[in-house]
């Protein structure tokens, strides 16, 4: 991963260790697709064996791991990094 975006030159890392809350938001994130992957099969597989859900839950919390690791990161940097997007500003070049 780069040290600052090639776009914009925001640092991606403020301090050291500030994407350790990123964990607990991709836990937030992997709860919710669980409740929901829960529901869905609930409501339309009838309430099927334990095994379902379980397969189920696995399948969509690995094929949605990429997703919730990078959007973990946006909020944490959003939330608690200052960052606010404009994307009318000028683009700064990336520091080295």
């Amino acid at each position: 991963m780069h040290d600052y975006c090639p776009v914009c030159g925001q640092h991606y890392e403020p301090e050291p260790g500030f994407f350790w809350g990123a964990m607990y938001v991709s836990y937030a994130f992997s709860v919710a697709i669980v409740v929901a992957v829960g529901l869905a099969v609930y409501v339309l597989g009838h309430d099927p064996d334990t095994w379902v859900y379980i397969v189920s839950a696995a399948l969509a919390i690995v094929l949605f791991m990429p997703l919730t690791f990078r959007y973990s990161r946006l909020v944490m940097l959003y939330l608690f990094g200052g960052i606010d997007y404009n994307p009318a500003a000028p683009v700064r070049q990336a520091r080295r």
